[in-house]
């Protein structure tokens, strides 16, 4: 039986948050040039998981804001995503698991 990403009820999610939608495009930029997304994480989040590298474990539909779930739900594993805007700023998200 094959399973499709998408039908994952629980993601395991690392993001980096910031402010702004510049700032959000030069970490992502720095992330494809080979800076380690829990280092820029640690550095740069302004959320309080940036002390765990941006970890927010594992979590199910319906614990995180809509947008932010909407892709995290949709990434494959390793994979990052583009700036997502929420209302509480612009996240880079990082599929763990």
């Amino acid at each position: 039986m094959k399973l499709y990403k998408n039908m994952s009820n629980k993601v395991k999610c690392s993001h980096i948050l910031v402010e702004k939608q510049s700032q959000a495009l030069e970490i992502l930029e720095e992330i494809k040039n080979g800076k380690k997304f829990g280092a820029a994480a640690k550095e740069i989040s302004t959320c309080p998981s940036s002390k765990k590298e941006g970890d927010l474990g594992y979590f199910t539909k319906g614990m995180m804001v809509k947008e932010f779930e909407d892709v995290a739900f949709t990434l494959n594993i390793g994979e990052v995503s583009q700036p997502v805007k929420t209302e509480f700023g612009y996240h880079i998200i990082k599929r763990l698991g």
